[in-house]
């Protein structure tokens, strides 16, 4: 059951898996009449060597059905509040390329600065190691669920580091970034090499139905065959927010496979080194959280380690969650033709995080990461801000927070009622809900 609890967290190409083209096939409302037409798009063959400097691979965009409304307008079309009320259809394909993203990027954006990067690990592990002997000298029921909340967070902090580590964003050194990775990302008890992998495939397939690796939407027909319980287990609130670690040992809903095992279809047979690597070094530290609780006591290193993991793993889930799903307008999924790397992260979504966000390194800025993931955290905002012009309604300003985001919770708490599954049949489809689950059954 607890592999329907699911979430994010990649590049090695997937087996093309997704079903024949379906001309013209929707999930638009069933009153809406449809006329389509074929648009011949240039460049219709982009090069991501960048992203992956390992393989050399390529994504084949093939020629994209543009949906026009001929009657009324369906649920899934926009309005765009600062033209006019003018309705917007976020999944018609945009008027620009990748490369025209990139061309407004400042050249700078693109350069990865070691020394740059490790003094925020420099930063960061201090920081983790004076909450923990602060908690420990005071050790009192006030100080506790403060160190909780705090030491959670910076465990995120160091996630994202070793997560920049992964997409060599962190530096053009593949032995630095591998070393920082490894040490990074073992101390929270996450699978290096193993995570670093599957989100690749995340990255390369966002936005499509079949192939993509985190919080993909499940198919009708795989909805529909589960029991209540799980249904209410994947969609009740907090066991969502649990997920993680289920889905580093086992993968996400429809996909079979370990993080942790060298010989999952997750990897090709060169990578299986890397992968027991990784597991090693994530033994190695469960050891030695085994061996701390002989020596400080099982409950000192649950206050200490425990609790914060599971509020990291909290934080995890909430983030990646959210840069996919739960924004006031619905953003379409893709399959075949439809789907395009461009087109598939246009789907992500951009957060605020008010302080949180320059300590959870600016993870906030998610569609140009996405879209150019080899860009150093440290530069995501700026390389936002002047891709902006280019992406125009295609990108989703975020609503501004407070000092905390509390009000992510709301946003979490509304996605969980309405985006349950997607229909099984058509290459554009928007999440669909269900009243059982939802509450609005009569």
């Amino acid at each position: 059951m607890a592999s329907w609890v699911l979430s994010e967290c990649g590049l090695r190409p997937l087996p093309r898996i997704y079903p024949k083209p379906r001309t013209g096939t929707t999930t638009f409302a069933s009153h809406i009449k449809l006329r389509i037409s074929r648009t011949d798009l240039s460049g219709s063959s982009i090069s991501l060597s960048n992203i992956n400097k390992e393989r050399n691979w390529a994504l084949r965009v093939s020629a994209p059905l543009r949906i026009q409304t001929v009657g009324e307008e369906g649920s899934e079309r926009t309005t765009d509040n600062n033209n006019g009320g003018e309705f917007f259809d976020p999944g018609t394909p945009p008027p620009f390329k990748l490369s025209d993203i990139r061309a407004a990027i400042p050249k700078h954006c693109w350069v990865k600065n070691p020394w740059k990067s490790m003094s925020y690990v420099v930063r960061d592990v201090a920081i983790v190691f004076g909450l923990a002997a602060a908690a420990a000298y005071f050790n009192n029921w006030v100080v506790w669920p403060l160190y909780w909340f705090a030491q959670s967070t910076m465990f995120w902090a160091l996630f994202v580091l070793g997560h920049d580590c992964g997409h060599g964003s962190f530096s053009n050194n593949h032995k630095l970034n591998s070393v920082v990775g490894h040490i990074l990302h073992s101390s929270i008890l996450v699978p290096y090499h193993g995570w670093r992998i599957s989100h690749r495939t995340h990255h390369q397939n966002h936005g499509h139905v079949e192939n993509d690796e985190s919080w993909h939407p499940i198919p009708e027909k795989i909805y529909n065959s589960l029991d209540l319980a799980t249904k209410k287990l994947r969609f009740t609130l907090p066991f969502p927010l649990l997920a993680y670690p289920f889905y580093l040992w086992s993968r996400s809903p429809g996909k079979k496979g370990s993080h942790f095992d060298p010989n999952s279809d997750l990897f090709v047979p060169s990578e299986k080194k890397d992968v027991m690597t990784s597991t090693l070094c994530w033994t190695a530290m469960a050891a030695l959280l085994v061996g701390l609780s002989f020596v400080m006591g099982p409950f000192q290193v649950l206050k200490l380690y425990g609790i914060p993991y599971w509020g990291f793993v909290m934080w995890l889930d909430l983030v990646t969650y959210l840069h996919h799903h739960g924004h006031d307008d619905k953003l379409p999924w893709y399959r075949g033709e439809e789907w395009s790397y461009l087109r598939g992260g246009l789907t992500t979504l951009d957060r605020d995080y008010g302080w949180i966000n320059n300590i959870h390194h600016d993870i906030g800025t998610h569609v140009i990461h996405h879209l150019f993931p080899q860009i150093p955290h440290y530069h995501l905002v700026e390389a936002t801000e002047a891709a902006k012009p280019v992406l125009g309604k295609y990108y989703k300003e975020p609503k501004k927070s407070g000092p905390l985001p509390f009000y992510l919770l709301g946003v979490l708490i509304k996605s969980m009622k309405q985006d349950h599954y997607v229909s099984d049949t058509g290459d554009i489809v928007y999440y669909q809900t269900d009243p059982q689950l939802s509450g609005s059954q009569k």
